[in-house]
């Protein structure tokens, strides 16, 4: 699968279009790790775990789309953008979108 955050794909030309394919996952945080990061919030730096599980959700969201697109017979998808929103006070969705197509 072919994915660009263009509008087009450099050397290809869009056959078809199927319109919006999207991809999103909730994660709530996890009460250890809220721990680990309040005292790795003293001292300050990276918090890891929440790093890993942002990670993990992104790609997630970006295999969710994926599915969708392939679905519809595409072979790219263009157009990608990420977003995120809070749900509520410990759990944030991650949503990835984009425009299916079928390019030669």
């Amino acid at each position: 699968m072919i994915m660009v955050t263009t509008d087009f794909v450099p050397g290809k030309t869009i056959k078809k279009s199927f319109g919006l394919v999207r991809g999103n996952t909730i994660r709530a945080r996890h009460i250890g790790r809220d721990i680990k990061a309040a005292l790795k919030n003293i001292v300050g730096g990276e918090i890891t775990d929440y790093t890993k599980m942002m990670a993990e959700s992104r790609e997630q969201a970006l295999d969710r789309m994926i599915e969708e697109a392939e679905s519809l017979g595409a072979n790219a998808i263009i157009n990608i953008r990420f977003t995120t929103s809070m749900i509520m006070q410990s759990a944030s969705e991650i949503l990835v979108y984009g425009t299916a197509v079928v390019v030669e």
